[in-house]
């Protein structure tokens, strides 16, 4: 069922092509080709495994929806359950769509050859117009050498793990155009609900409805810190503030965190650890993250954990789950991820599309926020019609 995937093998050597003997220019020239020869493939090939679009698809759309998404629940563990029902409920998830699976719940980490089986019973439970997944659990968030989310996206391969500042196989979904990344790539974009308990989950699936088409008017704040090993993306801002500084206010703030800001939609920084988040107010549907080694291991990390930023409001982020060195690709992209997001793309597309080399790294938050697209039909209830993670139907 996954023989699509191979596809995303296809034009690796040239992205990934070691860089000490190469300028620049060539460089990006070649990644470039690599990225065209991705297109070519995929117009003049006939993958098997991937149904057209249909007229309830991805591709129909601006954006996808509850019947794009599949939802994974381990029945082992209360709590998946629980936040699996809740989800459903508020996201009108269709029950073709919750996948239900079994393994011990807890360990921070599984076993590749558990996680084949599965996979193996994921992929053949999941209905073919199916472009994304969501994950009901915090822990494990890693399969080995891979971050889980990008695990159950693309499935488990040494390609996506790397020895030291070596550069991972390369994602066709990065910057894409498509809304259909598993008819278009073979690739399901996972994203994690994830919290230290039910109360925590169950906040930020609320702000992700809750921002539905909400269009804020809020700021992104790019942050250039005193960590230069961690600064890298500073590089970037002042190109996504001439690009984007129109459709949004944008600020470039020299500085190793923000106080008091009430306007908060975005926040991007390199740091250890950010200081006061608490005291800052992020917006239903703000996405936020810092790169560092290991933001993604989320629980008894040595490092901040990603889950500070989605208990302090966010209501996404991303981090690495083992040392992935400084390198910008396997981190977002802040301007990738603002550009998509503002066209009206979920959360998930616009998040995944901003990392090249997502497989070291998770990511956490609720996919179907859409802040700048309006609902489409049957895509949310509103919080208040629930209550203790129960449904309350009218």
């Amino acid at each position: 069922m996954r023989t699509n995937r191979l596809i995303i093998f296809i034009g690796s050597a040239i992205y990934t092509m070691h860089s000490s003997t190469l300028k620049s220019t060539q460089l990006m020239l070649l990644k470039s080709l690599a990225i065209g020869c991705f297109m070519i493939i995929l117009q003049g090939l006939t993958i098997p495994t991937a149904p057209a679009a249909t007229a309830t698809s991805a591709t129909a759309e601006a954006h996808l929806g509850p019947r794009d998404l599949a939802v994974i629940v381990n029945n082992d563990d209360p709590l998946s359950v629980r936040i699996g029902e809740y989800y459903q409920a508020l996201r009108h998830i269709p029950d073709a769509n919750m996948i239900h699976v079994r393994f011990r719940p807890g360990s921070v980490s599984m076993a590749p050859s558990e996680f084949r089986a599965i996979d193996a019973r994921v992929d053949a439970l999941t209905p073919n117009n199916v472009q994304a997944y969501a994950l009901t659990w915090t822990a494990p968030y890693r399969v080995g050498c891979m971050s889980i989310t990008t695990a159950f996206a693309a499935g488990f391969h040494q390609a996506y793990c790397a020895s030291g500042c070596q550069p991972t196989q390369y994602d066709p979904y990065f910057d894409s155009p498509s809304h259909a990344p598993y008819t278009n790539f073979g690739i399901r974009p996972t994203m994690a609900l994830a919290g230290r308990d039910f109360q925590d989950v169950k906040r930020l699936i609320d702000r992700g409805v809750t921002s539905d088409g909400t269009f804020p008017r809020g700021t992104g704040y790019l942050l250039s810190t005193s960590d230069r090993a961690r600064n890298v993306r500073a590089s970037m801002y002042p190109a996504i503030v001439s690009e984007l500084g129109k459709k949004l206010k944008l600020r470039i703030v020299r500085a190793n965190y923000i106080v008091g800001k009430k306007d908060v939609l975005f926040y991007f920084t390199g740091i250890v650890r950010v200081r006061a988040l608490l005291s800052n107010h992020f917006l239903p549907g703000a996405i936020a993250d810092h790169l560092t080694s290991l933001g993604g291991v989320l629980i008894h990390s040595s490092q901040m954990s990603s889950l500070k930023w989605l208990e302090a409001g966010a209501t996404a982020s991303y981090g690495t789950v083992v040392e992935p060195c400084n390198l910008p690709d396997k981190f977002p992209s802040p301007g990738v991820v603002i550009r998509y997001y503002l066209k009206g793309e979920s959360l998930i597309e616009a998040y995944w599309k901003g990392v090249a080399m997502p497989g070291q790294g998770i990511f956490i938050g609720e996919p179907l926020a859409t802040p700048f697209s309006l609902p489409r039909e049957g895509n949310r209830e509103s919080p208040d019609n629930t209550r203790n993670g129960e449904h309350m139907h009218n």
